[in-house]
């Protein structure tokens, strides 16, 4: 389960770079009930959104160099130096060097070796989100890649993450859980490239996944906001209700009410 006792591998950040500001934070704010808080002038723009004072998630302005709005899943690392070099060494790519942000942590955006965009974070003042796994906050994340098992080694070898299997329709589904700590701790999981809805299926990424009340009316209220629905809303028996959504700009994300909520 993905929480906020973060250990090392595990998601412990998540935000979304998006072409307007303004725009995503109505976006999230009328979809989630997010509010937006601003990390000062000396951020360029960056923020959080919060719930009742909780940061669920950052919020960053991006341009054509930076690639289409996106949403971007950070893993804890103790050191993001040596892992943006180890994913160099496991045919991975940097796309952002380790960088201090303000005394709040060290950052990285690295690819893995098919080419799927993530983030490093090494704690300092700032150890991640505040709260997981509630309504409008983050509780799950999926890799789409070309290659399960080659996907799987790489994340291993990088953050020590381990894999188990569990049934799926059609087959197996790959779960993923930090190094030694057991599969009570799993948080994610891993899907074949050509499964992801629509567009989606273009190139490799992390999706977010984040719980919600009603994921009908999650799904409405998106376009009703400008969003698109990828994946309408589906009930997969003992896990949940889930859609695939994409924001006004073009984020991808996707919103569960999970089995154990609704349990």
């Amino acid at each position: 389960m993905l929480t906020t006792r973060f250990v090392d591998g595990a998601p412990d950040w998540i935000d979304v770079t998006t072409s307007d500001i303004d725009g995503a934070r109505s976006f999230y704010g009328g979809l989630f009930g997010w509010e937006f808080r601003s990390a000062g002038p000396d951020a360029g723009g960056y923020g959080f959104f919060q719930l009742g004072g909780r940061t669920v998630a950052g919020c960053g302005p991006g341009g054509p160099e930076q690639g289409p709005p996106t949403w971007t899943v950070y893993f804890q690392s103790a050191d993001a130096d040596a892992t943006a070099e180890a994913a160099e060494q496991a045919h991975g790519s940097v796309l952002l060097q380790p960088v201090d942000v303000m005394g709040q942590g060290h950052m990285a955006v690295l690819a893995d070796q098919a080419g799927a965009p993530f983030g490093i974070w090494q704690p300092g003042r700032t150890t991640g989100v505040d709260v997981a796994n509630e309504p409008g906050s983050l509780c799950w994340v999926e890799l789409y890649t070309p290659d399960v098992a080659a996907g799987a080694a790489f994340y291993h070898k990088l953050l020590g993450l381990e894999t188990s299997s569990v049934p799926f329709p059609g087959g197996l589904y790959t779960c993923v859980n930090p190094a030694h700590a057991g599969e009570d701790t799993m948080f994610g999981g891993i899907m074949p490239l050509s499964e992801a809805p629509g567009a989606a299926a273009d190139r490799p990424h992390w999706l977010p996944y984040f719980e919600v009340t009603d994921t009908d009316a999650t799904a409405d209220k998106t376009q009703e906001l400008g969003g698109t629905i990828r994946m309408p809303a589906t009930t997969l028996e003992g896990v949940g209700r889930m859609a695939h959504l994409t924001d006004p700009y073009g984020a991808h994300f996707a919103v569960i009410r999970s089995a154990s909520q609704q349990g």
